[in-house]
């Protein structure tokens, strides 16, 4: 197998640029959908199951890009056509979700409307997102690859940084931050505009900059035959049950970590604008001001969160045991998520999103570079990663199933449910040490 070249600072950069844009739309989405359905009238007890939506679309939709871009090959490249395609739908329907409640609708239709857009914008950034990754995987070395995820960790959580504070930026400049009952604010729908626009030309600039390679060049670099890459052919390339059950170890024990960790960013995403709301504001009714200048500074928090992220990213390299790494990272979020119901201050909050910030600088960076190393020399890149995506979907959806349940166990407050994501963390701190890393 021919060695991948060492690529320049900018070249790392390109690759991922254009995911600066898509974690603007997935940030406006993470940060908002509880607040858009809960300004419809969706009951706290079932919001969960309205974060069904992202992770299936997600484990659905991003194996099947992973396994047709392995086949694909164009004068565009092999992934980057999904990566157009996704990005121009995404759009559209970035103009779509935020108006569920301005077209004179019912609110049963409305909820019905909105999780159909909701539906449709998961299809699209899962479609988008997911080339990144592969991006990587394909044309970097082992090297350089902790520093080309750590790169797209980096512009990763500086979309979402710009993503999170949209609302509360519109609202500092004048725009309505309270609108009429079942009707989301203008804040929040040009958020939505705005980071749509942004999206589209963070995705062009990639798409310009990036020259994929071809088929004889890819197999070379990846040890896999010239005809496997042209058209993947072989026997069991489109099987996805033979690709599990060949797969390296080291897939299934970072996919237990990341069942844990993204129960608990599911918990987060569900009831955190309640919960801050809750402990800060006193008041969990979505008709008040009080839970509108909540959700503002929710966005504020997860742009804090954000930030320490970015800062924690640059210290992950510096650790010599990168398992350590990921476990003290772990650690450090789920104290984080346990802290929150127990700051009344919207100030004090601070100190938690940042602590939560450490452990999704891990989540961000750390599984793919263990698993994308074991995979090297196994062929179908793009279908493993697809698949690995389900290590993310499968216990969001496992969470979102199970939101309604947890929030009665744990006494109908939201804010509660911070501290059952803070254990999930911790105990995926525990599994990172059964991961065996191939160096």
């Amino acid at each position: 197998m021919k060695q991948k070249p060492d690529l320049s600072f900018w070249k790392l950069w390109n690759l991922s640029f254009g995911f600066f844009g898509v974690q603007i739309a997935y940030a406006l989405q993470s940060a908002n959908i509880s607040r858009i359905f809960r300004t419809l009238g969706a009951d706290p007890h079932s919001l969960s199951f309205f974060w069904i939506l992202p992770p299936l679309m997600g484990i659905l939709v991003q194996p099947i890009v992973g396994t047709l871009s392995d086949k694909t090959w164009t004068r565009f490249g092999r992934r980057i056509p999904y990566l157009f395609v996704g990005a121009a739908a995404a759009v559209a329907v970035m103009c779509l979700l935020p108006n569920a409640g301005s077209f004179g609708m019912a609110v049963g239709t409305a909820l019905i409307f909105g999780l159909f857009a909701l539906m449709l914008l998961d299809t699209s950034i899962n479609m988008a997102m997911q080339p990144f990754k592969m991006l990587v995987g394909d044309m970097v070395n082992e090297k350089q690859k902790a520093k080309a995820y750590s790169i797209q960790s980096f512009l990763c959580n500086a979309g979402s940084v710009v993503g999170f504070l949209f609302p509360f930026v519109f609202t500092a400049i004048g725009l309505s931050n309270v609108a009429p009952e079942g009707v989301v604010p203008d804040s929040v729908i040009w958020s939505f505009y705005c980071g749509a626009a942004i999206l589209i030309l963070c995705v062009l600039y990639t798409t310009s900059k990036v020259k994929e390679w071809n088929p004889q060049d890819y197999a070379e670099y990846n040890g896999v035959s010239s005809q496997e890459s042209e058209d993947s052919s072989q026997e069991d390339s489109g099987n996805w049950f033979t690709l599990l059950k060949n797969a390296p170890s080291t897939f299934w024990k970072v996919g237990l970590v990341q069942f844990f960790c993204w129960a608990g960013m599911l918990y987060m995403w569900t009831y955190v604008v309640d919960a801050v709301s809750e402990t800060v504001w006193g008041t969990i009714d979505p008709a008040t001001s009080d839970y509108q200048e909540a959700a503002n500074w929710t966005g504020v928090l997860y742009a804090i969160q954000a930030m320490g992220s970015v800062v924690w990213a640059t210290m992950l390299p510096r650790f010599k045991n990168t398992k350590l790494a990921y476990s003290v990272s772990l650690v450090l979020g789920g104290i984080g998520f346990v802290l929150i119901p127990f700051c009344p201050d919207k100030y004090l909050q601070i100190l938690p999103f940042l602590l939560v910030g450490c452990g999704w600088a891990a989540m961000l960076a750390m599984p793919f570079t263990f698993v994308t190393n074991a995979l090297q020399g196994y062929g179908h890149m793009g279908a493993y990663l697809g698949l690995f995506n389900g290590t993310i979907c499968i216990p969001q959806i496992v969470a979102a199933v199970c939101g309604g349940t947890i929030l009665s166990l744990v006494g109908h407050h939201q804010s509660t449910m911070m501290i059952v994501a803070g254990v999930s963390f911790l105990i995926g701190s525990l599994c990172v040490f059964i991961i065996k890393d191939k160096k």
